[in-house]
This record gives C-alpha cells, structure tokens and sequence, in this order.
C-alpha cells in the first residue's frame, strides 16, 4: 500500500496542500493512482470484476475510509472528549481495564499504635465491548470516480459523513442508556429548578472531587433560566450569540449536537441535562478490523449496474466507572 498517496488522498479529503501539491493536484494524483491500480483502465465493468482486476482500486479507498471516518470523530461533539477509541485488529484481545475510581479511608489513630486495618489499591474491572458489521450499499460512484466525472472528494463526504453521523449515534444512545441507570441523588427528574441542579452538581463534585460540567442539547440547556445574575451583560450576550447560557454560576454548559433515534425522528438526547465531573474516557469504542469494499455480482442485476457493500466492525459501551449527575427536565 502506498502511504504517500494514502496521506495525498486523506489531507486532501480536509483541504490541505501536501508538499508541491495543491489541493486539485492532489485530487488528480489520486485519481491517477486509482487508474493505474485499475489496470489503467478509467471504466469499471463486468469482466474487471469477474477477473478480479479491482482488488487494488478498492484496496486504496478501503485504508482511506478506515483513517477518515474514525479520525473525523473526535472532531464533531465535545462528548467524545469522553470516548476511548480503540482499534483492534481481526483477533486482538477485545479487554478494557477500568481504573479504580475509590479512595482509601483515613481513620484516627491513637498515639503510639499503628493498629489500622490495611488497604490496597484494588485493580478495576475487566469489560469487552460487542462489537456488530455495519454496511452501506452503494452503487456507481466508483466508475464516475475513475472517468473524471465526480470529485473524489465527493465519495469519501458521502461514505465517511453517513458512518460519522450512525456512530454518533449510536455513541449518544449509549450514553443515554448509562445515565437512565442513575438513582438519586445524582439522578432527578422535574421542571427546572435552580437549587434542584445545584444540588446534583454539589452531590457529584463532593463525591469525585472534581469541577463538573453540564453537557446537553440546546433544548435542554435553554431550559436553564431563571438564574440569578441572569440578567447581566455577559449573560444577555450569551443568549444573543448562543441562544443558551454559558454557565450556571460557575459550572460551564456545553451543547452537543442533537440525534435522531434510528429510523425515526424522535430526538435521543431530548431535555435531559447531563453532568460529569471526571477526565475518564467513560465511553468505550471498539472497531475491529479494517473497512471493507465488497463488490455486488454486475450480472446479477437487472439494469447492470455495478454496486458496492462497504461494511466496518464496531461496537460501544457507557461504563460508569465513577459518579455522574444527570437532571430529566420535563
């Protein structure tokens, strides 16, 4: 595999100049290198695949989708601050270790004695993360690609774009599943009330020993009002620009993009605020293996016309290893 145009074809992907390339250079050298691993062919047909000519076209598009879709997300949602993104080859030990979030115990002790019961540093927990193939069937693109007659740039947007958005997803339905386990005093549900948030922030900061931070969508957080000092100018300007506060007194507010539950149009994060006071990569994100093209038989459809399945492994977990808030807002 050709790192070089691996490294070409991805920063041009993001709009960057490579070296003496611009990004249109990039573009052309790109597709100049996926003729060439066509056999120098720029048509796709029926024969290339019977013969199993395009094996190093997809080769190429194959390692680019795996950098660009997995390095794109961090990139989209504060939340996945908190993901700990792993990539594991075919076979390789699917293993988290949770940290131990406890504290020891500090006693009295009597002058002269040093009868206290011992403690260790227990090791955590050990989860694996399931993992589920995940596909989009396309067809055509490829063969526009190679005739010039579509952007490169365009396919990888369509592919990487539509799996960034499905795990997002499915990241938030995880994160959702895992706060709906809280009990009180760090879960409440009701219509926003100051001293009912504070208490929340208050219970999880006493028990982590951190500073908190309040993510939500911008229907939840606008949900926030009321506030004494809401009336300043800092805050005017912060819903004039926002359209939600910045912070609640001293506890900064962060949106997050909303999604859509699969299939439908309900909203997953809906009004819920979510608090967290920990730098601990709560959401573990597991894919397994590299991105596939699978080609479709041309001769098996009708119209014949060339498709494509391109599939990756993955799968997630919320792991409340530590304390966390979270206010169900009517």
């Amino acid at each position: 595999m050709n790192k070089d145009l691996i490294k070409i074809a991805v920063d041009a992907y993001k709009g960057h100049v490579v070296g003496n390339y611009s990004v249109d250079d990039s573009m052309e050298a790109l597709r100049l290198a996926l003729i060439e691993a066509n056999g120098g062919s720029t048509k796709l047909d029926y024969r290339a695949f019977r013969d199993g000519k395009c094996n190093g076209v997809f080769a190429i598009v194959e390692e680019i989708l795996n950098k660009t879709v997995i390095e794109g997300l961090p990139e989209s949602c504060p939340l996945f601050n908190y993901v700990d993104f792993r990539n594991l080859k075919e076979g390789d030990s699917n293993v988290f270790e949770l940290r131990d979030t406890g504290l020891f115990i500090v006693a009295d002790i009597a002058d002269g004695t040093q009868g206290l019961r011992r403690q260790r540093l227990a090791g955590g927990e050990e989860i694996t993360v399931k993992t589920q193939l995940k596909g989009i069937k396309i067809y055509e693109e490829l063969r526009r690609v190679l005739s010039g007659r579509i952007d490169f740039n365009e396919l990888i947007d369509k592919v990487s774009e539509s799996f960034k958005l499905y795990i997002s997803n499915d990241i938030y339905d995880a994160v959702v599943a895992g706060f709906n386990g809280l009990v009180a005093p760090y879960s409440q549900a009701g219509s926003f009330d100051e001293g009912t948030l504070t208490e929340i922030i208050d219970h999880l900061e006493a028990a982590t020993g951190m500073k908190a931070m309040i993510l939500g969508a911008k229907q939840g957080v606008r949900k926030i009002t009321g506030v004494k000092g809401s009336d300043s100018d800092s805050a005017k300007e912060d819903l004039y620009a926002m359209g939600y506060y910045g912070k609640f007194y001293t506890t900064p507010i962060v949106v997050m993009q909303n999604g859509h539950k699969h299939g439908t149009t309900d909203f997953i994060l809906g009004n819920d605020l979510y608090i967290v006071a920990t730098d601990e990569k709560f959401i573990k994100f597991v894919t397994e293996g590299d991105t596939l093209i699978i080609p479709g038989d041309v001769l098996g459809n009708d119209d014949l016309s060339q498709d494509y399945l391109v599939a990756m492994r993955y799968g997630m977990k919320c792991v409340m290893a530590t304390q966390f808030g979270c206010y169900k807002l009517s």
